[in-house]
C-alpha cells in the first residue's frame, strides 16, 4: 500500500464541465466525480490524499475552496500545483519536486489520474506507481494498471 496518493483534479476527483470559464472555485456549480467522496475517505485511513494538478491559473487556496465545495478537502492533505512548485505538470520534473517537498522516494507514492499524457507517463517517468482512470478500451502500458472508475482502485 503506497503511504501517499497524489490524485489529478479535473475529471479525476471533480468534474471539468467543458466550456465554463474561470476559476472552478469561483463555478456557480461544482460536483465531485462518483465515488469520489468515499475513495478519499477510505484511503485517507491509511496513506496521505495530494492533488497534482495541472491547473496553471489557480493558486493551492483556490483549489482547496472548490474541493471543499464538494466536501473532499477535508481528506486532502496539500495541493500541488505550478503556482507552489514553479513548475508546469507533464513532466517526470513535476512529480520529482512533489516528491523532493513531501520528502518521500518515489516507491511510496502512488499517481491517479486521467490524462495519460500529463498525469501517467511523467509519474512513471519519476519512478512512481500509476492508476490511469480511462474509458479507453486499449491495453495499458506494461507497469500501469487502468480503472474504469473510481471505486476499482480499491479492489
Amino acid at each position: 500500500m503506497p503511504k501517499a496518493y497524489l490524485f489529478d483534479w479535473g475529471d479525476t476527483l471533480m468534474v471539468d464541465f467543458p466550456g465554463i470559464p474561470g476559476k472552478m472555485c469561483n463555478w456557480k456549480y461544482v460536483e465531485a466525480v462518483t465515488g469520489a467522496k468515499e475513495l478519499l475517505q477510505s484511503l485517507s485511513e491509511s496513506a496521505e490524499i495530494y492533488v497534482a494538478t495541472g491547473a496553471d491559473e489557480s493558486s493551492p487556496s483556490e483549489i482547496e475552496a472548490a474541493f471543499s465545495r464538494c466536501g473532499l478537502s477535508q481528506f486532502i492533505k496539500g495541493y500541488f500545483c505550478k503556482s507552489n512548485l514553479g513548475i508546469s505538470k507533464g513532466s517526470g520534473q513535476f512529480f520529482s519536486a512533489i516528491l523532493s517537498k513531501l520528502d518521500m522516494p518515489p516507491s511510496e507514492a502512488t499517481v491517479v489520474g486521467d490524462s495519460f499524457e500529463k498525469d501517467i507517463k511523467p509519474a512513471v517517468a519519476a519512478g512512481m506507481d500509476a492508476v490511469w482512470l480511462t474509458t479507453e478500451t486499449c491495453e495499458a502500458p506494461n507497469g500501469v494498471r487502468k480503472i474504469h472508475q473510481l471505486s476499482e482502485l480499491c479492489t
